[in-house]
């Protein structure tokens, strides 16, 4: 049954997510119209009535990050000035996540002028999932909505694949936390790669904490962007006498040497997420696999405009 109070907008981002979320509720993506000036400027016209419409912006800041954040924001102003009823932001990747603390003297906290610039374009509601760092919520005054990929993983994937004898292992100890509620899910094991990273996109494996021994072995990770933290993690893996490897990430960026580095890692398959539109070389490589998390997000939707609980999409 379609949902009448609901405007589904899409950026140029993800636009298969996009329809594949619409098709989920019921409706059609709204009428928006998204073109470039000549001197690389972005314009935005919604074309149709949204005057008290509860609007939803579907748009990951995924690469090329900064180009889609604007397009993102200038959506979000057309609709405040349309008078929509409220604005949610969807961003299935929320790029800048990283940049979540002061790392060093004389930097920014980028994740957090991201937060500031899309509330000054009038967001009212922003809808996440697995984000990078979880205390980016902190930075919204606005409601935020953190869903998980989790269940995608367990019902599409891990149930049919894994049992009780597997092992989840955290690529480092910020992710223990992660790989402990899959592990819990599907009632296996847990393990723990201690890491160590000398610069930005280069790590080195120290120890492994955990029997890993004749096991099947599941790397769970938020993200995969160069590959070099996944592939080390599942050489050391293998290296403690593990029977087979794989991976499961939230959100495929793969940028610079990732796919070569999958293709030439002991891993059996890497699995990820929609989250971000796949890279040409992660089609027709034979060890990476998509899931779409368009249901989820149109649940999640659907229970938003509701007024119903999202919580227990995941609890």
């Amino acid at each position: 049954m379609a949902i009448k109070s609901l405007g589904l907008f899409s950026g140029n981002a993800n636009r298969e997510l996009a329809e594949a979320i619409a098709h989920g509720l019921g409706i059609k993506l709204g009428a928006a119209r998204l073109s470039r000036f000549s001197d690389g400027e972005m314009f935005c016209q919604i074309e149709e009535n949204v005057r008290g419409v509860h609007s939803y912006v579907i748009q990951p800041t995924c690469s090329p990050v900064n180009d889609n954040l604007i397009e993102l924001l200038i959506m979000v102003d057309a609709l405040r000035r349309a008078s929509a009823g409220s604005i949610t932001a969807v961003l299935p990747y929320y790029g800048y996540a990283r940049q979540d603390r002061k790392m060093a003297p004389r930097t920014p906290i980028s994740s957090r002028l991201v937060a500031d610039l899309l509330q000054t374009a009038g967001v009212s509601r922003v809808l996440c999932v697995d984000l990078h760092a979880a205390q980016i919520q902190g930075f919204f005054s606005v409601p935020f909505d953190h869903l998980f990929a989790l269940p995608v993983f367990l019902e599409d994937y891990l149930k049919t694949s894994f049992d009780q004898r597997a092992v989840f292992v955290s690529p480092d100890a910020g992710g223990v936390e992660r790989a402990r509620a899959y592990s819990k899910r599907l009632g296996a094991s847990l393990a723990i790669i201690d890491k160590r990273r000398a610069r930005a996109n280069e790590s080195e494996v120290m120890h492994l904490i955990g029997d890993v021994k004749d096991r099947e072995c599941i790397i769970v990770d938020d993200l995969i962007d160069t590959g070099g933290t996944l592939c080390n993690a599942a050489r050391a893996v293998m290296e403690k006498g593990a029977k087979r490897v794989v991976a499961c990430a939230t959100h495929g960026v793969f940028s610079g040497p990732a796919i070569q580095r999958i293709e030439e890692s002991p891993l059996d398959e890497v699995v990820v997420t929609n989250s971000i539109p796949a890279a040409k070389d992660g089609k027709r490589s034979s060890k990476i696999r998509y899931l779409s998390i368009a249901r989820l997000l149109a649940e999640a939707i659907r229970r938003i405009d509701a007024n119903d609980s999202v919580s227990s999409l995941f609890v």
